[in-house]
């Protein structure tokens, strides 16, 4: 089924083009939402109206994506947890409630899915990625502090991977048992 996008579609097409789509994407999401309409010689004509319409939408979008990744940039965003001696948190901080004092600060609407991927559990500073749209994702710091105010470094990802490095398997035992095994097996014959 061919349809003319009236708008912007997120992985499919910008508006004023024509698009191949599965029969029941069209008829039953697209067409429906004021998104699409069946495309034919009449609609066609209008298309240019509606792809001159999306470019300034999207030059506005744009310049807002922009505005808005310099402020995240420069926003920090302080929270306070009960941690252990090592640093780790008893609890977490979600990307739930990154998105609500971010969106407090900054007096925006921004969904709490294109913040960041995974809750933190440490102390110290992360860098927690907002993804306004494919070309802007910029990054907010959020500095986590235990209730006593002390804060200690994040530990990185690398760091993480040297310590799993430094662990040694223990073959001795496993290859013990296999020469017993043979041992056993030479005494039978």
């Amino acid at each position: 089924m061919k349809v003319l996008l009236k708008e912007d579609v997120e992985n499919l097409g910008y508006a004023g083009e024509v698009c191949k789509v599965a029969g029941g994407y069209g008829r039953n999401y697209l067409i429906p939402k004021g998104m699409a309409v069946l495309a034919s010689p009449n609609v066609m004509k209008q298309a240019e109206v509606w792809r001159k319409r999306a470019e300034v939408r999207r030059a506005e979008i744009r310049a807002e994506h922009e505005s808005l990744s310099v402020s995240i940039e420069q926003t920090t965003l302080t929270f306070t947890a009960r941690a252990g001696d090592t640093g780790k948190l008893y609890g977490s901080v979600t990307t739930a409630q990154i998105t609500d004092t971010l969106n407090e600060t900054l007096g925006t609407e921004i969904d709490r899915r294109k913040v960041g991927t995974d809750p933190l559990r440490q102390l110290g500073e992360h860098k927690v990625v907002v993804r306004l749209s494919s070309e802007f994702q910029p990054h907010v710091t959020v500095v986590i502090e235990s209730e006593d105010g002390q804060v200690s470094p994040a530990v990185d990802a690398d760091e993480d991977a040297s310590d799993e490095a430094d662990i040694e398997p223990v073959d001795d035992e496993v290859t013990a048992f296999a020469d017993d095994a043979d041992t056993s097996q030479e005494s039978e014959a």
